[in-house]
């Protein structure tokens, strides 16, 4: 019971999860990006570009998105196992606190009738801020769709946890935690009315300003280094910075399209009230695909079963 041990180290690293979420002003468990043995954030904040000799701020810290991905994966070994021990006494309280977490970093937009999610990191990594910004004082970005996306799902599913649960467990759960109706509700509306951009014959933008960015001289820099998989050091080397192009590290709208099948982003989109067409996803494959270096070990894993899924 591999998973099940790793989901349990989660939980028993719940408390620290929640004393990071008070630390940054939020509510529930922040997870780290990268975990220490006893579950503080142990992400470097120094990089080292040995092409330039130079070392730069990191902000990989900013990947909220861990939060999701360990939400995704309490609720895919629970549908894998039918395992109701660790779902009524380990899953439910972390899935219950992450969904805490999401409602309470997003913001709400009066003016667009949406909530959104600023200044985090997507799955992409190449983009740390937008051009121009001071990455340690303005970094992050606006409305990741990847992670947007992600909340809804999360919140929706702390909703079904919560009909899944014995009512007197839930009660005894929601009591210790201090859980109240209001605060469901509010996951609710959320769930429902979070931000994602898009831009052109229906695009999804990776970040909100993404189709602001410049093109990339994809060949040309392919002529000029042969390898260009680790963009960031090449352009860093040259005084130069990703932020300003649309590239990709590796999967990050895609992401959607690995984790969630057709039909199960065409209900998402649904919720959140946005309009899917049968095109959209070859679209968005084809588009990203031509602005993605693979610089990850992990990049090609994950276009791979994108692309079976999108040509059989």
């Amino acid at each position: 019971m591999l998973t099940r041990a790793l989901l349990r180290y989660r939980y028993r690293r719940l408390p620290e999860a929640r004393r990071a979420a008070q630390e940054a002003g939020y509510k529930g468990a922040m997870y780290p990006w990268q975990s220490g043995s006893n579950g503080r954030e142990e992400s470097q904040r120094l990089h080292l570009n040995p092409r330039s000799g130079r070392w730069i701020p990191d902000n990989s810290f900013r990947q909220r998105h861990i939060n999701a991905a360990i939400a995704y994966n309490i609720w895919k070994y629970h549908q894998a196992t039918d395992d109701h021990e660790f779902l009524y006494f380990y899953g439910a309280e972390m899935l219950l606190e992450i969904a805490r977490f999401w409602a309470s970093i997003t913001r709400y937009n009066a003016a667009i009738d949406r909530y959104e999610i600023r200044g985090i990191m997507g799955p992409d990594e190449y983009h740390t801020g937008y051009p121009g910004a001071d990455p340690e004082m303005e970094g992050g970005l606006d409305n990741n769709a990847y992670t947007n996306v992600m909340a809804a799902w999360v919140l929706s599913r702390a909703c079904d946890v919560l009909d899944l649960l014995p009512k007197v467990h839930c009660r005894k759960l929601c009591e210790r935690i201090g859980l109240e109706l209001d605060e469901i509700d509010r996951w609710y509306e959320i769930g429902r009315k979070l931000r994602v951009p898009f831009h052109g014959d229906g695009i999804i933008s990776q970040f909100e300003g993404y189709d602001r960015l410049a093109e990339f001289d994809w060949e040309g820099y392919e002529e000029r280094y042969g390898d260009i998989q680790r963009l960031d050091r090449i352009l860093e080397a040259e005084g130069d910075t990703p932020n300003r192009y649309k590239v990709s590290k590796q999967a990050d709208v895609l992401m959607l399209f690995y984790l969630f099948s057709a039909d199960e982003l065409a209900l998402l989109f649904e919720q959140l009230g946005y309009p899917v067409d049968h095109e959209m996803i070859p679209r968005n494959v084809e588009y990203y695909m031509a602005r993605t270096s693979h610089g990850s070990t992990l990049s090609r894993v994950a276009h791979s079963w994108i692309l079976a899924r999108t040509d059989r």
